[in-house]
């Protein structure tokens, strides 16, 4: 995986500067913006990236900038940093989802603490995004009664069942299944399962009210 980037959004130049090195000293690239606005008009690294993110800034404000990026649909892990937090902005800004707000001046070890955590969530997200767009692939390219029989089996039905409903033998419906397996890359049916878990194909059943049962 591409090295992790480390991305600053804050006004102070000097600020700035002194947490890229501390960044790059231990093995982190970083990339620096003085504004929203430049950080919105450049590309996000590809690769595991968390954004260090002043809470006031000149434009609007960090945490403007968290609802517009949830609300685009990006997850990006955000640390505040901020001279003049008070308690309602932390919470806010945790319940958007933040990894850390922090009050200048903060302990360095704390930051970074928190940086590496966001990398690590950022990390796991790519690895699972990766995994899920590898399934994707993978069931899309079985044929249309294979993905049928596939949704099936994943249903718990046998093969004599699938085959009654769709109108074959139960020897077709065991070479489709062994056949689309393959294609999966499942080892065994519960990992079929787990795909498709995965890739959401099985709905959810609504759960049965408990009987009520009257007293004699």
């Amino acid at each position: 995986m591409p090295k992790p980037t480390v991305l600053i959004i804050d006004d102070d130049p000097e600020l700035r500067a002194s947490l890229e090195r501390l960044l790059r000293s231990i093995g982190l690239d970083a990339q620096q913006f003085a504004s929203i606005s430049d950080f919105l008009a450049s590309d996000l690294p590809d690769a595991p990236t968390c954004l260090v993110l002043d809470v006031r800034l000149p434009e609007r404000s960090g945490l403007d900038l968290q609802r517009e990026l949830a609300a685009a649909n990006i997850h990006l892990p955000i640390i505040f940093i901020t001279g003049y937090g008070d308690i309602p902005m932390s919470v806010q800004a945790m319940k958007g989802g933040a990894i850390e707000f922090l009050t200048k001046p903060y302990r360095e070890q704390e930051l970074l603490e928190a940086i590496q955590l966001g990398l690590a969530r950022d990390r796991a997200r790519r690895e699972n995004e990766t995994s899920l767009r590898t399934l994707r692939e993978r069931f899309e390219g079985l044929s249309p009664r294979e993905r049928e029989i596939m949704i099936q089996v994943v249903q718990g039905r046998l093969s004599k069942q699938i085959a009654f409903d769709i109108g074959c033998s139960e020897t077709t419906v065991k070479v489709h299944r062994s056949h689309l397996m393959r294609k999966m890359k499942a080892g065994s049916l519960p990992e079929l399962g787990r795909m498709a878990d995965k890739l959401r194909l099985v709905a959810e059943e609504p759960q049965s009210p408990k009987p009520v049962f009257e007293s004699p």
